[in-house]
C-alpha cells in the first residue's frame, strides 16, 4: 500500500503591504485647538487591558498622541466600511505632508462630518467617542516607540473605560456576544466582516449553544 504525500504548492511573493486580516479601529484624539482628530487605523491588537497600535510616524494622530495622551479606539461594525472609507484619503495635518498629497491625501480639519459619524462625550478621556461604533475603548497612551525603519510609532495604550452597545452584551455578564457582533477586517486593502463561527476556543466564556 502506497501512502499520498502532500506537494507544496507555495511560491515566493514581496507583497507591498501585510495586512493580512485585521480589525479596522477609529482612532479620536485631541489637535492643539482642542477639536477632535478622526483616523481608521488597521493595525492594532489586543493583551488584556491594553492596546498596542502601529501609527504612521508623520500623521496627525501621532502628533496628537505625543502631546494629548488621551484618545478612543472606537471598533466599528462591518456595516460601517462606506464611513470609514470616506476617512481613507483625509488628514488632519495642514500642510499636507507631501508623502500623503502625492498619493491623493486632503486636509479635512471636520473629519466627523465628513464621515457622516456622531461624536458623543467621554466619562474619563477629553476626546469624544463614535456613537455609531458598537464598541468603544477610552484609553491613554503608556509608551510609544518607533519601529525599526523609523516609519511608523508602536504606541502602548492602557484602556481605562470600555461602552458596549448593549444589544451585544450577554445579558447579565461583562462579555460581548461573538454571535452579535463582529469587527470590521481590514485584508489586504479589502473590508470584509467575520464568516460564520466554526467553533471556540476551550478558554470561551460564551460558548456556543449557552
Amino acid at each position: 500500500m502506497t501512502t499520498a504525500t502532500h506537494t507544496p504548492s507555495h511560491t515566493v511573493i514581496t507583497p507591498s503591504i501585510l495586512y493580512f486580516g485585521t480589525p479596522v479601529a477609529l482612532l479620536t484624539t485631541e489637535n492643539e485647538d482642542g477639536s477632535a482628530n478622526l483616523a481608521p487605523v488597521s493595525s492594532a491588537w489586543a493583551l488584556g487591558q491594553t492596546v498596542v497600535l502601529g501609527l504612521g510616524a508623520d500623521g496627525r494622530t501621532a502628533a496628537n498622541l505625543a502631546a494629548r495622551p488621551d484618545l478612543v479606539i472606537n471598533l466599528p461594525s462591518p456595516d460601517l466600511w462606506e464611513a470609514v472609507e470616506r476617512l481613507a484619503p483625509l488628514t488632519g495635518s495642514f500642510p499636507v505632508p507631501e508623502a500623503k498629497r502625492v498619493r491623493g491625501y486632503r486636509y479635512e480639519p471636520d473629519k466627523f462630518t465628513a464621515a457622516g459619524l456622531t461624536p458623543v462625550p467621554s466619562e474619563t478621556v477629553r476626546v469624544p467617542r463614535v456613537a455609531e461604533c458598537p464598541l468603544q475603548l477610552e484609553a491613554r497612551v503608556r509608551h510609544s516607540s518607533p519601529d525599526a525603519e523609523g516609519h511608523f510609532l508602536i504606541v502602548e495604550c492602557g484602556v481605562v473605560r470600555v461602552h458596549a452597545d448593549r444589544r451585544i452584551v450577554v445579558p447579565g455578564t461583562q462579555h460581548v456576544d461573538p454571535a452579535l457582533w463582529s469587527p470590521l477586517i481590514f485584508n489586504f486593502r479589502h473590508y470584509q466582516g467575520l464568516a460564520p463561527e466554526l467553533g471556540h476556543c476551550f478558554t470561551s466564556e460564551t460558548p456556543t449553544g449557552r
